[in-house]
């Protein structure tokens, strides 16, 4: 039986560690065939201590700093690779926030054993919070904008449908079985580090991953090994559940995303030409930003692409100018005597993001407080509140830019969703909040000037 490192990386999510630990330790596996390295990138919630006293036969590396993603299985790719040759067969590099299947490993062990020419075999991703669903079996690279595209994406296996994580960890989990035109593995471009299996002697010829910090380092590490003549597959029958990132909202990742892409499409064959373009488009976002208000994000899509012309990677040190807060925390923004109107976009679920009773609260206290809602863009009004007030929006665009206008100074306040910002609404002369399902955060309305940099950007540098 081939001899396994496991390689986790974490970073201050103690109890996710402690359970995905707690799992692999009745893996589907000769236990005696597996070790398991932790990377710990200087938690400060106690990670280090609870691992050590749970699971004191684990080895484990402390960094004195976060080094991210990158760093971190750096740090472990590089003690595996200072291990004798016929230690280990294959590495399996995880993330500190999954659930893994039972048979998991045995699958992937499977698929390399068997085919001389695979390299890398990746876990089909299913998401935590709709554990029916595939978030990425694998992925494909579009090569001008850098964009993954996620191999059968949000296709939901509908026996499974309403059953909890738990449950499905131990049934029988072989997808070609659920789904239409779907092999037991096939070839992609890319599968996640969140389960990643590669053999210990090709890892150790592709070397070390570029120092991105986080983001598309995995990516690069898939297309450079590609490149030196091995198959990348990702398999239905190895299924990990991962949490969805379709309620996060990117704010300083943004500036890693553009200045990775950047990179790893240089690294791999891109002309002048195809990353011109990719800058502008990257400009283009810094513009869209500015108009809705987050100019300090629209700077990180200005800072990656000079730092990609400089040739600086690694981390970086990015201080927003406004942060997000806890949903939690809202009540005290609609409680203050300043604002007296409040606009509501229509695209804010109040249910999602928690807010419709810190709402109703605020109504109670405050008899004084006016709350709008707007209608929907085919002219509906949904009802989220009691006794709801809408603000009638045509279902042309032109008219409903002019409504905007004509609004211009009603408002003290208003509140969009961070998933579908209405331009138009930012500038409505009043405090903007932005919310979404786990966080909001205030900001005052745009600059003209932040626009016009970003346009002069757009134009000149792109």
């Amino acid at each position: 039986m081939p001899n396994i490192l496991i390689i986790i990386v974490t970073w201050n999510k103690k109890s996710y560690i402690l359970e995905l630990l707690a799992s692999l330790a009745k893996p589907d596996y000769p236990s005696q065939a597996i070790d398991i390295l932790v990377i710990d990138n200087a938690s400060t919630d106690g990670t280090v201590g609870a691992i050590k006293a749970a699971y004191p036969y684990i080895h484990l590396i402390c960094n004195p700093d976060n080094l991210g993603g990158t760093g971190g299985f750096n740090t472990g790719l590089q003690w595996a690779f200072e291990q004798p040759d016929d230690r280990y067969q294959y590495f399996w590099l995880l993330d500190n926030d999954v659930l893994v299947h039972h048979r998991a490993l045995p699958e992937l062990v499977a698929l390399l054993e068997k085919h001389s020419d695979i390299a890398v075999a990746g876990s089909t991703m299913m998401q935590l919070d709709y554990p029916w669903r595939i978030n990425e079996m694998g992925a494909f690279i579009e090569r001008t904008m850098g964009t993954l595209i996620l191999h059968r994406h949000l296709e939901d296996i509908a026996p499974w449908q309403g059953r909890s994580v738990q449950e499905l960890l131990n049934v029988k989990a072989d997808l070609s079985q659920h789904l239409m035109h779907c092999q037991p593995y096939m070839d992609v471009e890319y599968v996640a580090a969140a389960s990643l299996l590669v053999r210990a002697e090709v890892a150790k010829k592709a070397g070390l991953w570029r120092d991105y910090f986080i983001h598309f380092d995995d990516v690069e590490w898939c297309l450079r090994i590609a490149k030196m003549g091995h198959r990348v597959v990702v398999s239905a029958k190895s299924l990990i559940w991962h949490l969805s990132a379709a309620a996060k909202v990117p704010t300083w990742v943004l500036y890693y995303d553009n200045r990775n892409v950047l990179d790893l499409l240089k690294t791999h064959g891109a002309n002048k030409q195809d990353l011109r373009l990719l800058k502008r488009h990257i400009l283009k976002k810094g513009l869209y930003y500015s108009l809705i208000g987050k100019s300090d994000l629209a700077q990180l899509h200005y800072d990656a692409i000079a730092d990609f012309q400089a040739g600086h990677y690694g981390k970086k040190a990015i201080k927003l100018a406004y942060t997000y807060q806890n949903n939690t925390r809202i009540k005290k923004v609609f409680l203050d005597p300043s604002i007296k109107r409040i606009l509501i976009a229509w695209s804010v679920n109040l249910q999602a993001t928690g807010i419709q009773e810190a709402l109703v609260q605020a109504q109670l206290q405050r008899p004084e407080l006016q709350i709008d809602c707007m209608s929907q863009p085919d002219g509906r009004s949904v009802y989220q509140l009691p006794r709801a007030q809408f603000i009638k929006f045509s279902t042309f665009k032109l008219k409903r830019w002019l409504t905007y206008w004509r609004l211009r100074g009603n408002y003290d306040l208003v509140i969009q969703s961070d998933y579908q910002v209405v331009i138009g609404l930012s500038w409505l002369k009043s405090r903007l909040l932005f919310i979404n399902d786990e966080g909001f955060c205030e900001r005052p309305q745009p600059k003209l000037a932040d626009v016009w940099y970003a346009l002069k950007q757009w134009f000149f540098n792109g």
